[in-house]
């Protein structure tokens, strides 16, 4: 799944429709509220995954000792991303991830 797939599944679930800003080789992910358009990228911004995972009920776990972060939500619902030496960005990917499935069960 491409990152743009992973954000407007992510979006549906956090009931936000997002529009894409910009060229399409720098397009950004913005949603409308009131009468101005924010961006929104938890993939790159912490504050916007946070938002989310309050947002959505999700639990994050990073696991330092494992080279890991989980995100669990619901009752059977996990994703576990490996950092690979960069746990800040492998949270929010996880998050994200764990987001769209959310999100791709939703009608």
């Amino acid at each position: 799944m491409t990152d743009r797939e992973l954000l407007e599944l992510a979006a549906k679930a956090a009931g936000l429709r997002l529009e894409w800003d910009g060229d399409p080789q720098d397009w950004q992910p913005m949603y409308y509220e009131g009468k101005t358009y924010w961006r929104w990228n938890p993939l790159a911004d912490n504050g916007c995954a946070l938002r989310l995972v309050v947002k959505l009920g999700m639990a994050v776990s990073v696991e330092y000792n494992y080279g890991s972060t989980s995100v669990i939500w619901g009752h059977s619902g996990n994703v576990r991303e490996l950092h690979g030496g960069i746990p800040e960005a492998k949270t929010r990917r996880a998050i994200v991830r764990a987001a769209a499935e959310i999100g791709g069960e939703m009608p």
